[in-house]
């Protein structure tokens, strides 16, 4: 296992397995983001941080991490919990969810993972996409997946956070690209009840899922109107 990985975030992790290796185009695009979104909160969650008490987002402590990424969200939302006291986690991703999508993009180019490129299309729009540049921790982390989800291994409680969030956020497609739908989606839904995480995580795990099935629920209708 890299060292790297062990400062890699949830939401770095979803963005990684979003973004085309070669072409560096984030597919499931919307769903993608409101998983990395998601993600930073639920990982600021897991590091005792932000509380979610009634579909609310809470700044339980606001002390760094020692994480940038997670620092500079914090920060954020602890302004914007201050400014919206009766505001809901799905209010918080809605606000949130492109600058923490450009945010961690961000970040993972200063990790060295990925390497943004600038492109015009018809010589006019300008275009940004972030092709891999070092493949080593998004093998580990597929790998990973594969022996929890494929081959029944015990998950860690932030590998359950991750796949919880994947599945709140239906987005199994980029998760295992080559395997059918019908043979993983059991699987994930199993390990995002948490049942191997502890209760504190447990509970992260189900208020990230609760929000992800709302802001999920609400872009398709969105998309079918």
């Amino acid at each position: 296992m890299s060292q790297l990985y062990k400062s890699v975030t949830l939401s770095e992790e979803v963005m990684l397995l979003s973004l085309d290796d070669v072409s560096g185009v984030a597919k499931d695009r919307s769903s993608a983001g409101w998983a990395v979104a998601g993600g930073t909160l639920l990982e600021l969650a897991l590091r005792h941080r932000v509380a979610v008490t009634g579909g609310r987002p809470r700044v339980a402590d606001d002390s760094p991490t020692g994480v940038p990424l997670l620092d500079e969200r914090l920060s954020r939302l602890t302004d914007w919990a201050h400014r919206n006291r009766r505001g809901k986690v799905t209010d918080w991703l809605a606000k949130d969810q492109t600058t923490a999508v450009r945010a961690t993009v961000r970040s993972l180019c200063e990790h060295g993972l990925v390497v943004e490129e600038r492109h015009r299309t018809l010589g006019l729009f300008p275009v940004r996409r972030y092709p891999e540049a070092d493949g080593s921790v998004e093998r580990e982390l597929r790998d990973r997946l594969a022996r929890v989800v494929l081959e029944g291994a015990r998950p860690d409680e932030r590998t359950s956070a991750l796949i919880a969030l994947l599945q709140g956020a239906r987005l199994h497609r980029i998760t295992f690209p080559d395997v059918p739908r019908r043979r993983v989606e059991p699987r994930m839904a199993e390990i995002a009840e948490g049942q191997w995480a502890g209760a504190s995580v447990r509970k992260a795990i189900r208020d990230m899922q609760a929000a992800m099935a709302a802001v999920t629920a609400a872009t398709i209708a969105s998309t079918v109107a």
